[in-house]
């Protein structure tokens, strides 16, 4: 895979869901390399200064005061990162280091930082090489930087932590070198430079980002075939309804929606007729919920964008001066994913609200009871719909804000915190529990369309019943069912659903 070339300060979006979703090496462009290397010069002026300048030539956070003399530059940056190198928990996901990694890369090549190029270019090259730092997941409180995930990053860079080569876990010098790398010492400022930013915060919501957004295409398809298990109505998915309320997430939902019923045998039996005046909000107001939803991830997109091209380190190489900032704080990564987190649990409830519609007989238009065609001796699918019931709940739990958990840390120096690294973490959990969430509601629409025959769904949505079949079998006997909630849960989670309708769906840009 050719390497993907980065301009500083102008990358987007779809370049980042690429690095997510592929995984390229990334480069800087070369032109911001002299931006870099002017910045880094004004850096080892200052270290060799009288004037204090924080985190150059002095400790750092409450031992700011602490004069460095310019021999210990080094040895102060080096016992930054050891010291910080402080986080507990499972590792971070390679994908998702990879792309950590990448967005330290542009917040480097906005000139600001003062790191020499060979940081640059030993990071470029690690990327290139298949060095993935192990960086533990918990730790971070959001502010002063994503401090100790960061650190356990940059520890590899010095030769130290450890880091994963070809499947391998290795310590950091020895990663290094497998691959003909060799550990870097840090000049002022440097390690710093890499540990103050929110990139660790930034990867894991981007992450969020991605997943949901796939998830929340997954949950248009699923939900028209809902609609037709159920024989819903179609009327709700007037284009004329939609533009007169003008919102493009519910016009796009709606649109998707209409696409892929269109042509549906069921739909046109019960077009005259039906006594049913109005279906459940669960079927009528899907554009509504799902394309909110969608608006909401976007505005959430637009901030991730921005942070993505950030230089977020402290202090700051300004035309004017060194001066110390808190561009560190990640409040705007934490509200970001706090409306991420919504998204998904608004998405997972209205979903799971159609399943508990399909199994009861009472409100599903003469489907048996809990889907199985011999109702008594077989449970069907009743426990998998109390399965979603509980991750339902478990992700309201989760969408409860992050940011508003502030906690002082560093003898009170760092007294408010955004909280954005576990508040974005957290989005990896609730995309799984509603992914698991559609693939239960994926087997129910499938099987309440099957018990429509001989009347027949939609060419799209007969594609997805039919990729469904290759992997997992109508219910007639109860069976053991786990296996195939796991089956269901990754053909939503790993797009195979999307592909089989072969229509296309809202786009996040």
């Amino acid at each position: 895979m050719m390497p993907l070339s980065l301009q500083p300060g102008q990358v987007k979006l779809a370049q980042l869901a690429e690095i997510y979703w592929d995984q390229p090496a990334a480069t800087l462009d070369p032109g911001c390399k002299p931006a870099v290397e002017a910045a880094a010069r004004r850096i080892q002026a200052a270290a060799q200064g009288e004037a204090a300048v924080y985190g150059v030539n002095t400790g750092f956070g409450k031992l700011a005061s602490h004069k460095i003399a310019p021999e210990d530059t080094s040895t102060l940056q080096r016992n930054l990162i050891l010291s910080h190198c402080c986080g507990v928990g499972p590792a971070v996901p390679r994908r998702v280091a990879r792309l950590m990694m990448t967005l330290k890369l542009l917040s480097f090549g906005r000139g600001a930082s003062g790191v020499r190029w060979e940081l640059v270019e030993l990071l470029q090259q690690m990327l290139a090489r298949g060095v993935t730092p192990v960086i533990p997941a918990q730790g971070s409180v959001g502010a002063s930087g994503d401090l100790a995930p960061l650190a356990h990053m940059t520890a590899v860079i010095i030769g130290a932590g450890e880091a994963e080569v070809n499947g391998d876990i290795l310590p950091g010098a020895q990663a290094l070198n497998s691959v003909r790398l060799e550990p870097i010492q840090l000049g002022p400022k440097e390690g710093l430079a890499f540990i103050n930013g929110t990139q660790f915060s930034t990867a894991y919501a981007l992450a969020g980002l991605f997943e949901a957004w796939r998830v929340g295409q997954n949950a248009l398809v699923i939900s028209a075939l809902s609609t037709d298990a159920i024989m819903g109505s179609t009327a709700p998915l007037r284009p004329e309804i939609h533009t007169l309320r003008g919102h493009r997430g519910q016009t796009e939902a709606a649109n998707a929606m209409r696409a892929v019923l269109a042509g549906s045998e069921i739909r046109e039996s019960h077009r005259e007729g039906d006594t049913r005046v109005q279906d459940p909000y669960c079927i009528r107001c899907q554009p509504q919920v799902t394309g909110a939803a969608m608006d909401v991830m976007r505005q959430a997109a637009a901030t991730l964008e921005i942070e993505a091209n950030a230089a977020t380190d402290n202090p700051l190489v300004l035309e004017d001066g060194i001066v110390s900032g808190g561009n560190f704080h990640a409040e705007p990564v934490g509200f970001a994913a706090d409306m991420i987190a919504l998204a998904l649990s608004e998405i997972g409830a209205i979903a799971q609200r159609r399943i508990a519609l399909m199994v009861d007989p009472t409100l599903s238009f003469d489907l048996p009871p809990f889907l199985t065609p011999d109702p008594g001796l077989n449970s069907g699918l009743m426990i998998a719909e109390v399965t979603t019931a509980a991750l339902m709940s478990e992700n309201k739990h989760l969408a409860n804000p992050c940011v508003t958990d502030s906690t002082p840390t560093s003898a009170n120096q760092e007294d408010h915190v955004s909280m954005a690294a576990h508040g974005a973490r957290r989005l990896t959990r609730m995309v799984e529990n509603l992914a698991y969430i559609l693939g239960v509601e994926l087997l129910c629409a499938a099987q309440g369309v099957e018990f429509r025959a001989p009347l027949g769904t939609s060419a799209p949505l007969q594609q997805v019943i039919t990729r469904v079949r290759a992997d997992i079998p109508a219910l007639a006997e109860d069976r053991y069912l786990a296996p195939e909630l796991e089956a269901a849960k990754q053909l939503v989670a790993d797009g195979a659903i999307l592909r089989a309708v072969g229509t296309p769906m809202p786009e996040l840009t």
